[in-house]
Order: C-alpha cells, then sequence, then structure tokens
C-alpha cells in the first residue's frame, strides 16, 4: 500500500472516514483489565475530536470515568476502508453541545429529546489512527490482482498511513 502524502492529509483522509462510515467499534477497559467493545454512532468529528451520543449511566461511561484510553474501530468492507483510532474519551451533559448534535434517531434510545436527564456525551480526542484505503472498486481489484499473478508482486491498489493528532 502506498503512504499518505504528509500528515495533514492522513488527518484529512482518518476524519473523512470516520465520518463515511459513521459506526465504530467503541472499545473500553473493563474494571477487571479486559476490553469491551459495542457500536456506536458518529454523530460528528470536529477537529481531533469524535462525538457520540450515550446513556449517562451506562457501562461505558463508568468504564471511561475508570481508564480514559479508548480504541474506536470502523470498517466498510464493500469500499476497502478500514480506520482505528486511539484517542482519550471523556463524558460530559453539555446541554447547549447535546441540543447541537441532537438527531431524531437518538429518540429511540432518548425518547425525550435533547434534553433529555439520562443524555451525555463521549467526546473522543484522537491521538494516533491508522487507515487503510483500499482498492475502492472491483475493477481496480481486478487489475491489481492480474498485475500481482503476472508480474509476482504484492499489488500497490491501496494506500495505508498512520498519524499523529494534537500536534497541529
Amino acid at each position: 500500500m502506498t503512504e499518505a502524502q504528509n500528515d495533514d492529509e492522513a488527518r484529512i483522509k482518518v476524519r473523512d472516514l470516520l465520518e463515511h462510515i459513521r459506526t465504530v467499534m467503541l472499545v473500553t477497559h473493563d474494571p477487571e483489565g479486559g476490553l469491551d467493545a459495542r457500536p456506536m454512532a458518529v454523530l460528528a468529528v470536529e477537529g481531533d475530536t469524535v462525538w457520540f451520543f450515550t446513556d449517562v449511566e451506562s457501562p461505558k461511561t463508568l468504564a471511561i470515568g475508570q481508564d480514559h484510553a479508548v480504541l474506536l474501530a470502523a470498517a466498510n468492507p464493500a469500499g476497502q476502508e478500514y480506520v482505528s483510532v486511539r484517542g482519550t474519551a471523556r463524558v460530559t451533559q453539555d446541554r447547549e453541545r447535546q441540543k447541537a448534535l441532537w438527531t431524531e434517531a437518538a429518540r429511540l434510545w432518548f425518547p425525550d429529546g435533547a434534553g433529555s436527564p439520562k443524555l451525555a456525551l463521549i467526546a473522543v480526542e484522537m491521538s494516533e489512527a491508522q487507515y487503510w484505503d483500499g482498492a475502492g472498486s472491483s475493477a481496480r481489484y481486478a487489475i491489481g490482482y492480474v498485475k500481482a499473478l503476472l508480474t509476482k508482486t504484492p499489488s500497490e491498489i491501496g494506500e495505508n498511513a498512520k498519524v499523529r493528532f494534537g500536534m497541529g
């Protein structure tokens, strides 16, 4: 796979992938030292921060309260797009942010709307990320396959990069 041209481009790519894929697995540490993962809908990616709604009393908010280190993992196999993000999470009940980020789809879990007393936000500050943006289309994949078959060398039909956040 080819590398991104620079860190700014890689950061933009990570943000774009998170916004495009929209559902991530949020991984936290449990009290026994294990890992727990659950699907979360991305509300917004603003700068280096990824926002999610949650119940203020959920196990994930308790886990974040004990250990702020989290991992986000997202995949779009059909588009050959994958991203993983390490970050630091915090839980907030900022009512103005909740109203600004409110989406009617959240009403399934919060019938009282943006003012629900149990509604909270998880903000994940990204520190590091890695992404893989593969073939993207069947035609590109097929061309890469034929090239690898004929030349006996791996095909470079996608992009892979690691990048740090919070440095610019």
